[in-house]
């Protein structure tokens, strides 16, 4: 089964797919989907992600570091 993730803005496109494998959801050691950063944000330094109607900003520091807020 593949899945994949569309990710678009008016700058570029990028798409992520992604195999999961079919495990049960209780099962402890089932393996979660990654995605890197630099798939998520390119080369932008923040990425707005809505949820619930509501947005969130996950954004790159000039440390590297990344920081989520509502």
């Amino acid at each position: 089964m593949e899945s994949s993730i569309d990710i678009s803005n008016a700058n570029d496109y990028c798409s992520l797919t992604m195999s999961p494998i079919l495990q049960k959801r209780d099962d402890p050691l089932a393996e979660k989907p990654r995605v890197s950063s630099e798939a998520l944000l390119g080369a932008r330094k923040e990425l707005v992600i809505v949820h619930n109607g509501r947005e969130y900003h996950l954004r790159l520091t000039q440390n590297g570091k990344l920081i989520l807020t509502a």
